[in-house]
């Protein structure tokens, strides 16, 4: 099935000689006919239609077979010298007959070493297979020649796209390339096909346009604006204020050549300029269909627009393409211009492209520097229990200390009490006399120890606000509030110190009076030996040391209210640095609601970025149905064609042969070999149903071609 339609191509090259001689023969004898029957023609036509025969080639039809046969046979040399009247015939269109060979003409694709490899490249397996199979169904779906499943033209053009996409590995395989690579199977066999769409993709552009990047498509959107903005302003503001972007429309247009927009027929006839003069004649066609619904498209909103697109303006085009063909070689096209604009679009690209380097680049250190903080973080907890740990440890060792030395003083002082009751006891034992005196001392000792257990119990107090510092300190991680309480614990060790000092400066002046008192006792004692003299020295004595008494019992009152001046102004302290915690923490709040509301406008943003997108989506899809629904009319519309063609040359096969058996000539047996070869074609039509539409396609080519070389000159 891939190497018939080759192999019978190239005998009906081989026959057209003989057709040409059978065709003018033909052509001489209906002249001869129809003078003898008194009808008078005028001599520049050549063939006069009837009702049995509506569709004879007319003399316009012959001269542009004629022109087009000399064109082929001499093209090196028209491409060369006549390479502007050969733009001129292409854009007034080429013959359905001549197509096939013409496009490959024009994209040099008849010698190619790759088409020897095509059989070897069905051969491999490709990773777009399941890709390409899933597309296939929705190719030209209404057409005759792909409409039903695992046909043999879904089977072609499966082989043709596998093919290219193990050719091309970077493109793959890309679902608007299949449209192109159908219209190509319409016109010629597969290898063929498969040669011109190489060349299609490799000169055209086509690879750009198809790569995963789709950096040419972007080139061609920003060109068309450009071009809508400087031609059509009002259009342009009217898109702008709608939002409605040029993509949404005119995409296809370029990655399909209008194949999917545009009815079949029209579509064709610009894919003929296409192979001969590029991309150039998409924008033209664009902007020509725009400049002829600029007043429709102002008046509608984007929903319109779209429904615009989609229906009207194929229907527009069903009277041919005529019209809007002419209509865009009046659109003004610069290349200079899309050159600049093509320069103007890579500098931007670039510029963007650096700009996503460098934010990639940010994002990457962000994210590094999050890592190193978080790191920071954990290796600080970790110093900070530590740090914790060891200020508990030695500030519990250092109260256990002072502990141990408070008990050790306590149990001197227990001694000292006790030896000191004991000496009362004897010396009141000794002399009942001073009974007085010694409960006076008694009362000072009882004082003295009153204020040593309230120095303990401002002691103990001290501790107990140590241990209610450290589980804040536990409770606040933060390093500045952990220097503060620090901070403060110095200061509180520093008034401990001080009460400790006083303590022991208190028990120097008890130890003072002591002595005093042991003197006391001893004089005492003399007293009541000396003179008057000496008593009344004595007396003095006396009321010296009960001044003294006086004056250590101030100097006790004192310490005592310095020590609660120092308790006031730590309390102070405290509440000021608690006082400071509070507008810590409320400030850090007030920065958490900013930062909420920040995230809470970033998300308003991104919900309406979402809707937008949502939008899109849907236009995208009802643009998609109804795509759908017109390649379904224009495959019926070709379907219908290719059967009235079919009974065409049917007509004209019976007609050869009525005119056959008036001439008698020599060419009879010719003739009779060629009803041979119709009968066996239709015979493998109808015996083998599954290549029904294939062999049909290779009899209307055998028939074109073979009339095509008949009406060259030279043959």
């Amino acid at each position: 099935a891939v190497v018939y339609p080759c192999l019978m191509f190239n005998v009906y090259v081989m026959i057209c000689p003989i057709f040409y001689f059978l065709y003018r023969l033909l052509e001489t004898d209906s002249k001869s006919l129809r003078s003898m029957n008194g009808s008078r023609r005028n001599s520049g036509s050549s063939l006069v239609s009837s009702s049995s025969a509506s569709s004879n080639l007319s003399h316009l039809e012959e001269d542009s077979w004629i022109l087009w046969g000399r064109i082929v046979n001499e093209w090196e040399e028209v491409r060369k010298k006549k390479e502007k009247q050969l733009k001129d015939l292409v854009r007034k269109g080429i013959p359905h007959h001549f197509r096939a060979i013409v496009w490959q003409l024009l994209c040099n694709a008849q010698n190619m070493p790759i088409k020897d490899q095509y059989s070897e490249l069905l051969k491999m397996t490709s990773p777009c297979e399941k890709l390409i199979r899933r597309d296939i169904a929705r190719t030209y779906p209404e057409h005759e020649f792909f409409k039903e499943k695992d046909s043999l033209g879904q089977e072609v053009l499966f082989n043709v796209m596998k093919a290219y996409s193990l050719v091309d590995r970077e493109v793959g395989y890309c679902q608007g390339s299949a449209f192109i690579v159908g219209l190509l199977l319409m016109q010629m066999p597969e290898e063929e096909a498969f040669c011109v769409f190489v060349k299609l993709m490799q000169d055209y552009r086509l690879r750009e346009l198809f790569k995963p990047s789709m950096a040419e498509l972007g080139l061609c959107m920003y060109q068309f604006e450009c071009m809508i903005q400087e031609q059509l302003p009002e259009l342009h503001m009217h898109f702008q204020a709608q939002s409605f972007h040029t993509s949404m429309y005119a995409s296809s247009w370029f990655l399909t050549i209008f194949l999917t927009s545009f009815p079949l027929p029209v579509a064709t006839r610009i894919f003929d300029i296409f192979m001969c003069e590029g991309l150039e004649i998409v924008f033209r066609v664009g902007l020509a269909i725009l400049q002829m619904n600029q007043t429709e498209l102002i008046q509608l909103d984007m929903e319109g627009m779209l429904q615009h697109f989609q229906k009207v303006i194929p229907h527009q085009l069903d009277s041919g393409p005529d019209k809007v063909i002419q209509a865009a070689y009046q659109v003004k096209y610069n290349a200079k211009k899309m050159k600049k604009l093509e320069k103007e679009y890579t500098t931007i690209k670039t510029k963007e492209m650096e700009e996503q380097v460098e934010i990639k680049r940010l994002r990457t250190e962000n994210r590094l520097l999050k890592q190193r903080i978080d790191t920071l973080e954990k290796v600080s907890a970790t110093m900070f229990g530590q740090v914790t740990r060891a200020q508990e440890a030695e500030e519990n060792y250092l109260v256990k200390r002072e502990l141990a030395t408070v008990k050790q003083q306590s149990e001197e002082a227990s001694a000292q009490l006790e030896q000191a009751k004991k000496t009362i006891s004897q010396l009141q034992q000794q002399q009942q006399p001073q009974a007085e005196s010694v409960l006076q001392l008694e009362r000072e000792l009882v004082q003295a120890r009153l204020k040593e257990a309230e120095s303990q119990c401002a002691l103990k107090e001290m501790q107990d606000k140590i241990l209610d510092m450290e589980k804040r300190n536990t409770s606040l991680p933060d390093d500045t509030n952990v220097a503060r309480l620090q901070e403060e614990l110095i200061g509180v060790k520093l008034r401990e110190a001080e009460a400790l000092t006083g303590l022991k400066e208190l028990r120097q002046q008890v130890r003072d009076l002591e002595e005093h008192w042991q003197r006391h006792l001893a004089r005492t004692a003399s007293r009541w030996k000396d003179s008057p003299k000496k008593n009344t020295l004595s007396e003095l004595q006396d009321e010296l040391m009960s001044v003294r008494l006086r004056e250590a019992e101030a100097q006790a009152e004192l310490r005592e209210t310095r020590q609660r001046m120092l308790e006031l102004e730590t309390q102070n302290q405290i509440h000021s640095n608690q006082l400071r915690r509070a507008e810590q923490e409320s400030r850090c709040l007030q920065e958490r609601m900013q930062t909420l509301t920040v995230q809470n406008k970033d998300l308003h943003v991104q919900l309406q970025e979402i809707k937008r997108r949502q939008a899109e989506i849907e236009c995208k899809s009802k643009e998609e149905v109804m795509a759908v629904r017109l390649r379904e009319a224009d495959n019926i519309a070709a379907m219908a064609e290719l059967q009235q063609q079919i009974s065409e040359l049917e007509i004209q096969r019976e007609e050869g042969k009525v005119q056959g058996q008036l001439n008698h000539t020599d060419s009879s047996q010719y003739i009779r070999d060629l009803k041979d070869q119709i009968a066996e074609l239709k015979h493998e039509l109808t015996s083998h149903p599954s290549c029904k539409h294939l062999h049909r396609r290779n009899l209307q080519m055998f028939l074109q071609v073979a009339f095509a070389e008949l009406a060259a000159p030279h043959c």
